[in-house]
């Protein structure tokens, strides 16, 4: 299951492989195997990549509900075996530096300790947080921070991102009223409505529903559609595909990396994890 969200949210094998840290022919396999005990197709497979068949598309709502779960059942074993360990949260960028940092001095301070991630999907800000899925989040804010703890790590600019052949594409900047005739991306029903607003840079939009970057960047390639994307830290130029280019925002308020937590959770590593970060992301 893991396997075939992986590739369903890429619709790219090898990006898939890579994020799951793996090589392409096995992946392969194993979604070959889910394809014959499925009786059906879940992906169309054409030279320029692979697309969800209806039936993949019921498989996936399914699957995340089920990983989540998953989850969740192993988080609750762990606490009640009285493990020593920690889920972490990540939403965004897994290359960015302060990541890198941040998880070799934490293994440094804690060798014992069992860090098990969670990546998750754009649609939820704090990473599964409120539903006991995390213990702690590298996400980017603003969100509802009802009932949670904030801690500000950094904050990166955000640029506008479109196709190079568009004429806006050769400005040295924009301010967000250059871009408010177009079409924006959407989040799903039900996300959060403050993340969702930052996105649309505080203004009403219309456009395609998207829950991954790559869907994201996908719906500027194909519809010219507007995203935004934080820039600096290697953000985002290792995640663009080809005739796509970001031009940096005037007006448009920073997106703040954070670390967040549940309030009144005392967990002492959650607390060396926060004080790592903070150290880890200054750099």
């Amino acid at each position: 299951m893991r396997y075939f969200v992986a590739v369903a949210e890429e619709l790219h094998f090898g990006r898939a492989a890579a994020r799951l840290h793996m090589s392409q022919p096995p992946l392969s396999r194993a979604i070959k195997q889910l394809e014959a005990e499925a009786g059906a197709a879940l992906f169309a497979r054409s030279s320029g990549g692979v697309a969800l068949t209806p039936v993949g598309a019921v498989l996936l709502d399914e699957a995340r509900a089920l990983l989540d779960q998953a989850d969740l059942l192993r988080a609750r074993v762990a606490a009640a075996a009285g493990l020593a360990g920690i889920t972490v949260g990540i939403l965004g960028n897994g290359t960015d530096p302060g990541i890198t940092r941040l998880a070799a001095a934490f293994r440094r301070g804690h060798p014992g300790v069992d860090i098990r991630i969670r990546d998750t999907d754009l649609t939820d800000p704090t990473c599964g947080l409120r539903a006991g899925l995390v213990d702690v989040a590298l996400t980017r804010a603003p969100f509802d921070e009802t009932a949670l703890t904030v801690r500000e790590l950094r904050a990166d600019p955000v640029g506008a991102v479109l196709r190079t052949d568009d004429p806006l594409a050769r400005r040295d900047h924009l301010d967000l009223a250059d871009l408010a005739d177009r079409r924006w991306f959407q989040f799903p029903q039900g996300t959060d409505p403050i993340w969702q607003s930052y996105w649309n840079g505080g203004e009403p939009r219309e456009g395609p529903v998207v829950r991954v970057v790559q869907e994201c960047l996908q719906a500027v390639l194909w519809n010219s559609t507007v995203g935004l994307a934080p820039l600096g830290h290697g953000l985002p130029e290792n995640l663009l595909p080809e005739n796509l280019t970001v031009v940096p925002l005037a007006d448009m308020a920073p997106s703040r990396v954070v670390s967040v937590w549940n309030a009144g959770d005392n967990n002492p590593l959650i607390r060396s994890f926060v004080e790592i970060a903070t150290t880890a992301y200054r750099h």
